[in-house]
């Protein structure tokens, strides 16, 4: 019982115990290619979210050892992202400026009050709350992140001084610092973007042409962002040019990650708690989606209640040793299954290599402009960037293209938590809106055959005495009134109506709400002289409404099948006899 409790909540005892000589050997090829990546990438995402690049670092060695350990993908890559690191941004550079201690402090504190709730939805199984977020809204929202992380990257690419938390403050701002434009430090970002971008799309065919393997051609290519950083570094330090204006990372500690305490002042947390739940939310819809999606190519699973804990405790380790908030990313989970990761164990290896970095390499990026981190971030954000997400909603359904235009407009005009909040609104009041007003046909007998289907798609058979309605929606407090006013309309003026049959195999589940107004249904026909009748009711529900009056008060019966009902209540012509009674 107990190593079954800890398997299931602690997964590396779960996976742990059948460790290989060759899982190890994937593990490690697999890390070694993630470590590469994740270097420059850590550091320029602790610059997106406008803290020290050390802290990018310490973000990505404890977090992935925790969650190598309570988390359940095999190739999850967790550390600093784009999104949460724009948000992380947006969020304490409102309690703090950027740079100073207080700001530092807060991005600990967003990290510990992230971890903390993610943790408790995860112990109070609340992983189904995600499933609120559509995905055409997080769409949206990434896609808008994008252009936004993009844009505010701009200033360090041009070398100006240039602030804004908005699309449209971010373009104002860039244009008037436009004149003082530093020409070298434009020079070198324009260079490093231009040759990142060329090495993602055209480096692994020419590799591959030159006659190099595929692995060895995949790591190259993944070590791109790496050269840039080598050559741009070599380029300052050798011809001086931080003697011109051309900002560069400066001094980082060489050190492992720090033990760090959060801040615990209750107005702070106070301060921070809301966008500690959106940056959550978001952080676990990204993940437990790249989580999902690798695992299903390996016929593994995940569970989501578990990798709430796995982020959480992520998250706790990141704001105790100098961190700030992560999540598992996109890319770099992408690269880490594409290398062979067999387990958790390739990211407690990726940590490894990280913590190395930390203590070995830091001086060697003293001189590391900060134009090629933004070009690093340009780069791999464009990728998150698919307007085209708008035509296909617009052909598929009007209401989520409507969710995920205002979703991109209110990002990109009132920043990201307007955004993101924006969009959980709107994938909720979607629901509500959807299910309050369910679809509701009139059915018929199809000939020849026991099934029912549309009056106004088929060619079916009726009879004036029968009314049979199907219900294609669970029945709750929203949407009852909705079903008493369609009925209502229906059967008023039908003088040769005598009954009234609701078609339930759609419905899951009917609340008191919905129970009051299937009464209120039942007498009103009633008084009008007409019988309601239920017919293919499923076991759940029936347990349900037996805990009722409403079966006893009932003016008609319930049915197994419609096609009972119908038999029985007004038969049709062309139709077979059916094998057995009512229920």
């Amino acid at each position: 019982m107990i190593s079954s409790m800890l398997r299931r909540y602690i997964p590396v005892f779960d996976w742990g115990r059948t460790y290989n000589k060759h899982q190890f050997s994937n593990d490690m090829i697999a890390a070694i290619i993630v470590t590469i990546m994740l270097i420059p990438q850590s550091l320029a995402y602790a610059l997106l979210a406008g803290l020290p690049p050390e802290m990018g670092l310490y973000a990505s060695i404890l977090p992935i050892v925790l969650y190598a350990i309570f988390g359940t993908s095999r190739a999850l890559a967790v550390g600093p992202v784009a999104v949460v690191s724009l948000m992380t941004a947006a969020a304490i550079g409102q309690v703090a400026e950027a740079g100073s201690m207080g700001y530092a402090m807060a991005a600990l504190t967003l990290a510990m009050l992230s971890g903390a709730m993610l943790l408790m939805m995860g112990v109070f199984k609340l992983g189904f709350l995600a499933n609120f977020l559509s995905h055409p809204v997080i769409a949206g929202f990434i896609t808008a992140s994008g252009v936004l992380i993009a844009a505010s990257q701009l200033k360090h690419i041009l070398g100006v001084d240039a602030h804004g938390h908005t699309l449209w403050e971010i373009v104002v701002s860039l244009v008037r610092h436009l004149p003082e434009t530093n020409p070298v430090t434009l020079v070198i970002g324009v260079a490093a973007t231009l040759f990142l971008f060329w090495v993602r799309k055209g480096l692994k065919p020419l590799l591959k042409r030159l006659g190099l393997g595929p692995r060895p051609a995949d790591v190259i290519t993944k070590a791109g962002p790496v050269a840039a950083v080598v050559a741009t570094t070599v380029v300052v330090w050798a011809l001086g040019l931080d003697q011109q204006q051309v900002a560069i990372v400066g001094e980082v500690p060489q050190s492992l990650p720090p033990l760090t305490l959060p801040s615990f002042s209750l107005d702070l947390m106070t301060t921070l708690a809301v966008p500690a739940l959106l940056v959550s939310i978001i952080g676990f819809v990204e993940s437990v989606s790249v989580a999902q999606t690798l695992a299903a190519k390996k016929r593994q699973r995940i569970d989501p209640d578990q990798e709430l804990i796995g982020l959480g405790a992520a998250n706790l380790g990141a704001a105790f040793t100098g961190g700030y908030p992560v999540t598992g990313g996109f890319a770099r989970s992408v690269v880490n299954f594409d290398a062979g990761a067999e387990t958790p164990a390739a990211g407690a290896f990726t940590a490894v290599g990280l913590a190395i970095a930390a203590v070995a390499l830091t001086p060697l990026i003293f001189y590391l402009p900060k134009a090629t981190l933004a070009a690093t971030i340009i780069v791999a954000v464009l990728s998150l960037v698919d307007f085209s997400i708008l035509t296909r909603t617009w052909g598929y359904s009007r209401k989520d293209f409507t969710a995920v235009a205002a979703t991109i407009i209110l990002t990109l005009g009132f920043g990201v938590e307007v955004g993101v909040s924006a969009g959980v609104a709107l994938s909720v009041l979607l629901f509500l809106f959807k299910t309050s007003r369910p679809h509701i046909a009139e059915v018929g007998l199809v000939p020849g055959t026991e099934h029912f289907r549309n009056i106004n798609r088929h060619k079916v058979l009726t009879n004036p005495a029968l009314l049979t309605i199907r219900i294609d929606e669970s029945l709750y407090f929203a949407n009852a009134r909705f079903l008493e006013d369609y009925v209502y309309d229906r059967v008023v003026g039908d003088d040769a109506l005598k009954h009234v049959v609701f078609m339930c195999s759609a419905v899951n589940e009917v609340d008191m709400s919905a129970l009051e107004s299937l009464e209120a249904i039942n007498h009103r026909l009633s008084d009008m002289g007409l019988k309601l009748h239920l017919s293919e009711v499923k076991g759940p529900v029936m347990d349900r409404l037996k805990r009722s009056h409403f079966l006893e008060e009932l003016s008609g019966e319930v049915f197994l099948s419609q096609y009972h009902a119908q038999a029985k209540l007004a038969p049709v012509e062309d139709a077979p006899q059916p094998i057995s009674s009512a229920i």
